[in-house]
């Protein structure tokens, strides 16, 4: 049993620590054409290998998932280049953003079919002509509800799942629709425990969180550090009352931060925001660097009650047992 990395198939006791929802690199579609817009391309892998060196060297992580959608920009080449310079094990995936802020005019036209063939092709032949596999799926699904078109765009990676037995990685918009991801999840005939629901710890209520827990999937609290959504006092207090209540197996621990951005973001930024981060980029603190989760929320986490073992089983048994497709342990 392996899984995919840009840089080749690994054996599941090579994953080690993972951080199941990170990213290289954004670019919006359309950011191409602002004349503006300046990529010192050399400049970025540097960066970002000096980070994931960090991450690798410091807090012992050693596979970086990176869902990128298709259309924000995924360069499964520059993943690549990065990864082997910082001897990081990096997991890209094949799948579309949602409605919204993404779906190509192009795939929206096709059929089921279509868009499940290009899926099966990236994972078992190559994204382009890299020969570089995807290792995962990716979903993405808007707020309040799922749209009828990003329906389409489950079912056919329901039908890449069935190809290939790669797991699929949500994007649920501010922790709205985990649930109903499941149920469409369960309609295409995915087993649960091979979707990871993503950005659940957008959503404050302990009550949803129980939901998709319930429902047999793996739950994102994945957006750690993004303090525009929840403060993460509140993601503390809900992810320890999951371990509690015996769903420790079942969560999943990220960021969802970046090392580059291509252009401006896809919302205006306020002069307030655009300050801090031009101090913060002063400092080299811009974007914020991916170790937060260790020298902050970890120490979080142990102030609440939880150990070392009961940490370190989330960002290593978890994300081993996930892409290998085991059925979650009993509850004890």
């Amino acid at each position: 049993m392996y899984v995919h990395t840009v840089t080749g198939p690994i054996g599941l006791d090579q994953l080690g620590r993972t951080l199941m929802h990170e990213h290289l690199f954004i670019a919006f579609s359309g950011s191409e054409y602002d004349p503006s817009v300046t990529f010192d391309r050399p400049a970025f892998v540097a960066e970002a290998v000096r980070r994931l060196t960090r991450l690798r060297v410091e807090h012992g992580v050693r596979t970086f998932v990176d869902p990128c959608p298709i259309e924000l920009g995924r360069d499964a080449a520059l993943m690549k280049e990065i990864a082997e310079k910082s001897e990081m094990h990096v997991v890209c995936t094949t799948g579309f953003y949602f409605e919204e802020m993404g779906l190509p005019i192009y795939w929206r036209a096709r059929t089921v079919e279509e868009i499940a063939g290009l899926y099966i092709r990236e994972i078992t032949y190559g994204i382009g002509k890299t020969g570089i596999k995807a290792g995962a799926i990716k979903v993405a699904t808007g707020a309040p509800a799922i749209t009828e078109l990003e329906h389409k765009f489950l079912e056919a990676a329901c039908m890449a799942q069935h190809a290939t037995g790669v797991p699929i990685i949500t994007h649920t918009q501010d922790g709205h629709a985990g649930p109903e991801q499941q149920a469409a999840f369960a309609k295409g005939g995915v087993p649960a425990h091979r979707c990871l629901i993503g950005h659940c710890c957008g959503n404050p209520d302990p009550a949803y969180h129980q939901r998709v827990v319930d429902g047999g999937s793996y739950i994102g609290f994945d957006r750690i550090g993004l303090l525009r959504f929840q403060p993460d006092e509140l993601r503390a207090d809900n992810l320890v009352k999951l371990v509690k209540n015996g769903h420790q197996a079942q969560i999943m621990m990220s960021q969802d931060r970046h090392c580059g951005w291509y252009g401006k973001y896809a919302r205006q930024i306020t002069p307030q925001e655009q300050a801090k981060m031009d101090a913060l980029r002063a400092k080299g603190q811009w974007p914020p660097h991916y170790s937060y989760l260790f020298t902050d929320f970890v120490p979080m986490l142990k102030e609440r009650g939880l150990t070392d073992q009961e940490i370190y089983s989330m960002l290593e048994a978890n994300p081993r047992r996930f892409f290998a497709g085991e059925p979650l342990p009993h509850r004890h």
